[in-house]
């Protein structure tokens, strides 16, 4: 099935397809999270949680793994790198670890594990058979279970949905294109709370030189035709 995208149409095997969800979570997505309280607009994420969860309902249906990647730190935060790291500073900066307020009356901690700031979005919860996997870096493929995974199920085709388009989501695509992995990165379901000149040059980057730019409407009505 030819999947309708930017440079050229692109052959869509299910069989083959995975549908990867970055960070859709508390700290980047939701009221209260971390981005919403050091004063970003969160309404580009929100705006695409609809078009997210129709893009996972019709892979499920297809029979596509779902597979989520979660940014956090363990408590301690002693796997958020090296004293000077930029990693840490960047981090550090952004007050991870800072206890906080949560919504609904109790406390978290900014990208901590275990949290309510690192849950998925309640719009996007996991079902049965999808797939979490932690990360510790901008890359979903740095340090994590993910390549193994898809090697294991057989994927070459990566459809990626997620925040923020040009940090977690372009970072993770430069590592599938990389490993010779076909990512497709659905326009309307990645988002850039840092502006949308970003979020352009990130999409501008990727068609050009690092894999396919489509969005959920052709993913969906391609992943769901009669086979």
């Amino acid at each position: 099935m030819l999947l309708p995208a930017k440079p050229a149409a692109l052959d869509l095997d299910p069989a083959e397809s995975a549908v990867l969800v970055i960070d859709m979570q508390n700290d980047f997505g939701a009221p209260g999270g971390m981005a919403d309280l050091a004063g970003l607009d969160i309404g580009a994420v929100r705006a695409t949680i609809d078009p997210i969860a129709r893009v996972t309902a019709t892979a499920r249906s297809a029979g596509m793994p779902v597979i989520y990647l979660q940014h956090g730190y363990r408590p301690d935060l002693a796997d958020m790198g090296a004293p000077r790291s930029k990693n840490r500073l960047a981090h550090e900066a952004a007050g991870v670890g800072r206890t906080v307020p949560t919504p609904a009356g109790g406390t978290g901690r900014q990208l901590v594990q275990g949290t309510w700031n690192t849950e998925i979005l309640p719009e996007l919860a996991p079902e049965p058979g999808d797939r979490v996997l932690p990360k510790t870096r901008y890359s979903g493929f740095y340090d994590t279970d993910l390549d193994a995974t898809l090697t294991r199920l057989g994927i070459t085709t990566l459809v990626v949905t997620g925040c923020t388009t040009s940090v977690c989501v372009e970072s993770t695509i430069r590592d599938a294109m990389f490993r010779d992995y076909l990512p497709v990165l659905l326009a309307d379901c990645t988002s850039e709370p840092m502006g949308r000149a970003n979020h352009e040059a990130s999409l501008a980057v990727i068609e050009r030189n690092l894999g396919w730019i489509s969005d959920a409407v052709s993913f969906t009505a391609t992943a769901a035709a009669p086979r």
